[in-house]
């Protein structure tokens, strides 16, 4: 499927999503610190951090990739499940330590699963977070409903991701970079320039920062807040359950 197919349909968007991350699977960790200028790690330990972590508490990781989010707090002592739709991305996050309970925090289990219709009972998580998620799912409002349905009320959410710019100028300077050195990524790492040209197209699609807030305004949730990150480029969304 080409890259302009992608956009057509959500069933298309979520057949295009998964080939590529199975595709980029093992190179995702390298992708995200690239085109994140090394501050991914950074942002990441952020939200951890602001997502103020309990003892004994259920966390939920989406899009969880290899892991990094759902070990982070799961280290702070939450139970912590990471569910993404690619299999190859859960294969490289079983492989890391504390995954099977091999280290001194508690294991992290990982599933496999769409964050559209999420596999488990309304209200059973404390916390939900999501590195670089909502921004790829093919329908967003049926994802941020289906994550406020499994939040108890006053759970927590946290996503991280590219922001879409209100600026013209810096928009169009922002995806021009974006495009470049995802298509010089895509040659080098898998002689298809189209690969990563997938975020600067997924970005001129979002709604933005403003936009996603509003639909979780709308969608069961409060006191939504939007942190800034890397000049307003990278946003972090704060969320409680109604």
């Amino acid at each position: 499927m080409s890259l302009d197919d992608a956009f057509q349909t959500p069933q298309s968007k979520r057949r295009y999503v998964r080939q590529l991350f199975a595709t980029i699977a093992d190179r995702y960790d390298l992708i995200t610190r690239v085109l994140s200028y090394g501050q991914d790690a950074r942002w990441k330990a952020r939200l951890v951090s602001m997502a103020e972590v309990r003892a004994g508490e259920r966390a939920l990781d989406l899009a969880c990739g290899t892991g990094d989010i759902a070990f982070a707090v799961a280290a702070r002592g939450a139970r912590a499940v990471g569910l993404d739709i690619t299999h190859r991305m859960l294969q490289l996050a079983r492989l890391r330590p504390g995954s099977g309970g091999s280290s001194s925090q508690a294991p992290v289990e990982f599933i496999s699963g769409d964050m559209t219709s999420l596999p488990f009972r309304s209200s059973s998580f404390d916390l939900v977070t999501t590195g670089y998620g909502l921004r790829n799912v093919p329908d967003l409002d049926a994802a941020i409903d289906e994550i406020a349905r499994v939040l108890r009320p006053g759970g927590r959410l946290l996503s991280l991701d590219f922001n879409r710019p209100e600026s013209a100028v810096i928009r169009a300077a922002y995806l021009a970079y974006l495009t470049g050195v995802g298509a010089s990524l895509g040659w080098l790492l898998h002689r298809d320039p189209d690969t990563y040209r997938y975020i600067p197209a997924s970005i001129r699609r979002y709604p933005g920062a403003g936009g996603v807030a509003d639909r979780m305004n709308s969608r069961g949730f409060t006191r939504v807040r939007i942190v800034p990150l890397l000049f307003g480029l990278m946003t972090l969304h704060v969320a409680e359950r109604a």
